[in-house]
């Protein structure tokens, strides 16, 4: 698969013209990933976008990190697929990943795309620039919404089990 209908397959890139994807795709490194392969671990800094080219990753948090419980080790809270994208809270605020990212079967292959490298293109091009930040902006509020409402069913689903 190309990287350009890899990247038009990802939300985040919707809208944008074929010219616009050319030049994303000239900064895209292309890797490949196996199985239990630890993209990035939580609570480390980050600074690249990911996309799913085919493969799975799975998202990932420690529970221990924020003193619940002793450390079991990490729990999934969410698998990724095909056109999807992970790692966009570094492009926003260069902060620490919120979650690890593990690969969840062989032959995982991605885009991965370096945030200076991104922030220049949508410097020297504004429109694309916009467009990619509106849609990432979608692209996270859909995802906090998804948290919240597992977090919704999670306080509930505890409450009913302490009664």
């Amino acid at each position: 698969m190309s990287v350009i209908s890899t990247l038009k397959q990802a939300d985040i890139f919707v809208d944008l013209s074929t010219t616009q994807l050319e030049l994303i795709a000239s900064i895209c490194q292309e890797m490949t990933y196996n199985t239990g392969d630890i993209i990035f671990e939580e609570n480390t800094s980050g600074n690249e976008l990911y996309i799913i080219a085919d493969g799975e990753i799975q998202i990932q948090v420690d529970p221990s990190l924020v003193g619940k419980g002793e450390s079991s080790g990490s729990q999934t809270i969410a698998t990724l697929r095909r056109g999807q994208s992970f790692g966009e809270v570094a492009l926003v605020d260069e902060g620490l990943r919120s979650a690890r990212a593990r690969c969840g079967v062989n032959n995982t292959q991605m885009l991965i795309i370096a945030r200076d490298r991104l922030m220049f293109l949508c410097d020297s091009y504004p429109q694309m620039g916009y467009r990619l930040m509106r849609n990432l902006a979608a692209d996270l509020a859909m995802k906090m919404r998804n948290t919240d409402l597992q977090m919704r069913e999670y306080l509930t689903w505890d409450r009913r089990s302490d009664d």
